[in-house]
């Protein structure tokens, strides 16, 4: 197989995997986040968890993946500055696609799978090029970002719903581990501001979510978080 070949191969794959990824929730109806029920200590509006409106973001990611992917296929499916991207990107939705049916069954499961989705997303992302940034990147660090706060806010709701920690110190863990890797993997991407922009997205969701009744600890962490995604917009590391 010639280079060129495995690249269009690839780029098909690629678009055939973000249509799977998008139609995963027909797979999976009436799904809105674990339920209570799924944990030995059930978490009923865990201080963790943005409010509900944020989810709303996943329409967005859907229809970007899909169209960057198409837009790929007919206009850079031999391109090599598209091709090494997609391989990582292939293997996160084809696990995505799966993740809506697992999570019905299994948080363990799940929580394994959404870190395996971050980690291939954020693989990808590092590997976009610098072509037709907003059907190449983009879409990638929308939803690498969105997967950054999603992946450590399953981690927030095992620690408190398996009583590892208390609800609220199990919150501040989760938010601590997604401060530290947006902060490093933007700070090492300047030219990817979706990725934390996303980011701010679910943090400013998780301050309203604890607005009432009032977690200072969590608004005032979730504050620190957007300040310090901000302040690197202003550093100049590429």
């Amino acid at each position: 197989m010639t280079p060129e070949t495995s690249r269009k191969l690839w780029a098909g794959a690629l678009l055939l995997a973000a249509l799977a990824f998008a139609a995963s929730p027909v797979f999976a109806p009436g799904f809105n986040g674990f339920e209570p029920s799924q944990f030995p200590n059930p978490q009923r509006d865990p201080p963790v968890q943005p409010a509900g409106y944020a989810f709303a973001i996943w329409g967005l990611i859907y229809v970007w993946l899909i169209l960057g992917a198409g837009f790929g296929l007919l206009k850079r499916a031999d391109d090599p500055d598209w091709a090494e991207m997609r391989k990582p990107m292939v293997m996160s939705l084809a696990v995505g696609a799966l993740w809506l049916p697992a999570a019905q069954q299994s948080v363990a499961l799940a929580t394994i799978m959404i870190w395996v989705m971050l980690a291939t997303a954020l693989i990808a992302l590092t590997r976009t090029g610098d072509t037709d940034r907003w059907w190449q990147m983009s879409p990638v660090a929308i939803y690498a970002g969105w997967l950054t706060a999603a992946a450590c806010v399953s981690i927030g709701l095992v620690l408190a719903g398996y009583e590892l920690l208390p609800e609220t110190p199990a919150a501040l863990v989760a938010l601590t581990l997604a401060l530290v890797i947006s902060v490093t993997v933007q700070y090492r991407l300047h030219r990817a501001p979706e990725y934390g922009i996303t980011v701010i997205w679910a943090l400013v969701a998780v301050i309203v979510a604890n607005a009432r009744p009032f977690n200072a600890a969590v608004v005032g962490l979730a504050v620190i978080g957007i300040a310090a995604i901000l302040a690197i917009r202003g550093t100049d590391t590429e």
